[in-house]
């Protein structure tokens, strides 16, 4: 006969050893899943993080803004190449959601740009970060730091952020 002892045990274990990424938040028809910012060196002046945005709904939306407490500004950003074949960031006024699709903030393309951090983003910590939407509004979690250099997600971390 098992111990209930054991299953929380088990249960405890798993929680400690799952990544420490956001799993999926929601509000509305939308959902953040695998939501990370990188962990940055020393003096840098700017940061930047990353997700997955899916719209489950039968309307388009919009990222218009997102507000975070480690810097003095956020921004949406993307990357392009310009006709010298040199890349560089801008930034965009939104980024575009399609109904019943994805778009995917990743290096190298869309991201969230953290401007004049107020301290390093440390690798393990969280910061809460609330990101607006034109039609489902506001949406607030915690965004976990990983690693410098960090490209992508694995496996989520099992946790739900519910946020308006």
């Amino acid at each position: 006969m098992r111990s209930p002892f054991a299953a929380l045990a088990l249960a405890a274990t798993v929680a400690l050893l799952a990544p420490a990424f956001a799993d999926t938040a929601l509000a509305a028809n939308l959902e953040i899943r695998d939501a990370f910012a990188r962990a940055t060196p020393g003096m840098a002046p700017n940061g930047g993080a990353f997700m997955t945005i899916v719209n489950n709904g039968s309307e388009p939306d919009r990222l218009v803004s997102a507000a975070a407490p480690v810097s003095k500004t956020t921004e949406l950003h993307t990357h392009d190449t310009d006709g010298q074949g040199v890349m560089r960031m801008r930034k965009v006024e939104f980024i575009a959601v399609p109904a019943g699709g994805t778009v995917r903030l990743a290096p190298g393309g869309y991201h969230v740009m953290f401007m004049g951090l107020q301290s390093p983003l440390k690798e393990g910590d969280k910061f809460p970060i609330t990101l607006t939407f034109e039609r489902a509004g506001k949406m607030t979690f915690d965004m976990p730091v990983v690693a410098m250099g960090a490209m992508g997600m694995g496996m989520g971390g099992g946790m739900m952020h519910k946020g308006h």
